[in-house]
């Protein structure tokens, strides 16, 4: 059985989405103002049938792109699979070829490593209430998957080295 988990979003990025649709709305609406007046003139003119298609077409794609994020953003735990899902983008990874998980206490944030050096990773935004669960899940799925934490106090003396 599939496993799923919301994408997490900042309130800066809601509001960022909501003004996007708020401005494709807007020029959704301008643009169609426009066209009707352009119907009343000399409609021959082939660049502004391009240009009002064109505007049309960008109005509607990123109204739906951001529809498409705000509700199907979420992680996706398959039996073989780790799926990200991001509106319309989809980023798979072979549950195999997850290597480790940690848990970075102090900045409140949980990786995803892909090799023994963790060069190759994704951060995964989440509830942090739903970490313990969505660990849980991997390592149900692939038991081959090492989990492991760090404290506050481990990551600035880390920081510090650096």
């Amino acid at each position: 059985m599939d496993k799923s988990f919301p994408f997490k979003f900042t309130a800066l990025m809601l509001v960022l989405f909501y003004l996007g649709l708020v401005l494709c709305a807007f020029g959704f609406g301008f643009t169609l103002w426009r066209f009707l007046n352009f119907l009343q003139e000399d409609i021959s003119d082939v660049y502004s049938w391009i240009q009002f298609v064109l505007l049309f077409f960008v109005c509607l794609f990123l109204g739906t792109l951001i529809i498409s994020m705000l509700c199907r953003s979420r992680y996706v735990i398959t039996e073989k699979q780790l799926i990200l899902q991001f509106g319309f983008i989809k980023q798979k990874y072979e549950l195999k070829s997850i290597y480790s998980v940690h848990l970075f206490k102090g900045l409140n944030k949980l990786a995803v490593y892909f090799d023994d050096f963790k060069t190759k990773y994704t951060v995964v935004v989440v509830k942090d209430t739903w970490y313990d669960e969505f660990v849980k899940t991997l390592i149900e799925r692939n038991p081959k998957i090492g989990f492991s934490f760090s404290t506050p106090e481990e990551e600035e003396e880390y920081k510090k080295k650096k």
